[in-house]
């Protein structure tokens, strides 16, 4: 068995991870494409913990001409001809600007101009320039530029990484919020009324909600987001999961006693999937991929720095019924690149923010398809806002536990009583959509966040040629087809009539399970369950 590597768990710093013989998977050749290009203005954008700040930090290595960090890399062999194509000297060093806009605290109206005051104060003070501290952000990168400029003739590379980190931090604070936007616009715009000084900036961040407004002025940005070309820059491949991670896949499936191919499917199962372009490769999460290979266990492990709160808020305030993204959902091209705050439609939010990836792609129409990327993300994810939208479950957590036990033993009245006492908790009406019945829709969300919570696997709406269930649950030995009404719009009765009329259980008949059919009523109210009917 051969010797696994270190890997680079929680570091983002190139240089750092070069310099300590850390394993790195080899990136630069987007750089030379950028260098190759031409490009000059580039935005991308990627999901948190996805590799846009070492890809920021490798951008800033090779522009300050370290050329002792890419020595084995494909930079190193292709640096002399891409600066004999640009008539300059090979491992040219530019004068950097370097912003980090994560890590810092948004919680009041002065944070993000002390934030980019102290970031240029350190600039100043790397380049031997006394920065005018009586001013605006805006005025003073003016200043910094232009005075940097003189100071070394050359023109310089302007790297911002997180670039929407306070627009995200402050999503329910309206007010900072815009004052925020205002800021991060006069400051961006600086980039336009220097263009003569920039030879290159790159600008990274989670999401493009704002991209339109706070770059209206760079006419020639370059988003590379959805481009083939770049769809694997950040995140490794299923070739770079192979020829770099073999020695830890192997170790993996030993502590498992599994096979090679049975751990490697494992990984795809959970952390591949993502795909961010059309035509582009799946990608693994990087951060979560490292940490399962660091520690040899299968854990989900993004959502323990990733805790979307901002992305609960946002689905809270538009109402969004989210069991309608379990099989699914198209958006056209345009929409996916087009996300406004306070608009009604979160599925460029969520494909950003990599809870939705691309799964495919119809050229002609130019339609996506999204899904959830792979089993970490969909189960993290609606664990997440079973935790903001329901916080009373969380208290419950020994019912929790015994609520599984019930259902997998086929206790229907337990566990239908002990489902009555959570949902009591739940403030109705996030989940609501007219025109159906208004705690219908919400009992049904509720039961299908509940019961993932367990570790079910659990179906809504299952659709047949004559209408749909609202939910069916399989358990190892039975399935559950659950019928939800609203008490004045139907009974228990009707609901399991509705079940055996519209045949919502003939699927699972005539199988090895138990067919449990539940009819459910929700009393208005009460704001809970007010009875059901169980027919065996």
């Amino acid at each position: 068995m051969s010797t696994p590597r270190r890997l680079p768990l929680g570091i983002q710093t190139f240089e750092e991870i070069r310099q300590r013989g850390l394993r790195y998977v080899d990136k630069t050749p987007y750089i030379a494409s950028f260098i190759s290009s031409s490009l000059k203005y580039v935005f991308l954008s990627r999901p948190h913990r996805f590799g846009k700040s070492l890809f920021t930090s490798t951008l800033k290595a090779y522009f300050e001409g370290k050329k002792e960090l890419f020595d084995g890399l494909y930079l190193e062999h292709a640096e002399p001809q891409l600066a004999q194509q640009a008539q300059r000297e090979a491992w040219e060093s530019f004068p950097v600007l370097y912003f980090q806009l994560n890590g810092i605290d948004y919680s009041y109206d002065e944070a993000l101009s002390k934030a980019l005051m102290a970031q240029m104060r350190t600039l100043e003070a790397q380049w031997g320039i006394e920065g005018e501290e009586d001013t605006s952000p805006d005025i003073r990168f003016t200043y910094l530029i232009q005075t940097l400029f003189q100071k070394t003739k050359q023109q310089m590379v302007v790297l911002i990484d997180e670039y929407d980190k306070p627009l995200l931090e402050t999503f329910d604070a309206p007010e900072r919020n815009g004052r925020f936007r205002t800021q991060l616009k006069s400051f961006y715009e600086v980039l336009k009324k220097s263009d003569a000084y920039i030879h290159f900036a790159f600008l990274t961040g989670i999401t493009k909600f704002s991209k339109i407004v706070l770059f209206s002025g760079l006419n020639n940005l370059v988003d590379i987001t959805l481009e083939d070309n770049y769809s694997a820059i950040c995140g490794f491949t299923e070739e770079e999961l192979t020829s770099h991670f073999a020695a830890e896949i192997e170790k993996l499936a030993t502590k498992y006693q599994q096979t090679i191919e049975e751990a490697r499917a494992k990984l795809k199962k959970n952390y591949d999937g993502y795909r961010f372009s059309g035509n582009g490769v799946n990608v693994y999460n990087p951060f979560s991929l490292l940490n399962v290979l660091a520690f040899s266990n299968y854990k989900y492990y993004w959502f323990e720095t990733a805790t979307p709160a901002f992305l609960v808020s946002y689905l809270k305030q538009i109402n969004y019924f989210v069991p309608e993204l379990k099989d699914g959902v198209e958006i056209d091209e345009g929409a996916l690149q087009d996300f406004r705050i306070g608009g009604a439609n979160p599925l460029p939010l969520l494909f950003q923010s990599g809870y939705l990836t691309i799964k495919d792609y119809e050229p002609f129409d130019y339609i996506y398809t999204l899904r959830y990327p792979n089993e970490e993300v969909k189960y993290g994810f609606l664990r997440t806002l079973l935790m903001g939208y329901y916080p009373t479950v969380l208290d419950a957590a020994v019912d929790v536990r015994r609520f599984r036990e019930e259902i997998l033993r086929g206790d229907v009245d337990a566990f239908m009583q002990r489902l009555t006492s959570i949902i009591s908790g739940i403030p109705y009406g996030d989940f609501s959509r007219a025109p159906e019945p208004y705690y219908e829709r919400d009992g049904q969300v509720a039961v299908f966040l509940v019961f993932l919570l367990m570790g079910q696997f659990i179906q809504t709406e299952v659709h047949n040629h004559v209408g749909r269930a609202d939910a069916v649950v399989h358990t190892p030995e039975i399935v559950y087809v659950f019928e939800f009404k609203l008490d004045g719009l139907g009974t228990p009765e009707e609901a399991l009539q509705q079940i055996e009329a519209r045949g919502y259980a003939l699927p699972y008949q005539g199988g090895d399970k138990q067919v449990v059919c539940v009819g459910v009523a929700f009393s208005k109210e009460k704001k809970t369950i007010a009875s059901w009917l169980v027919k065996r």
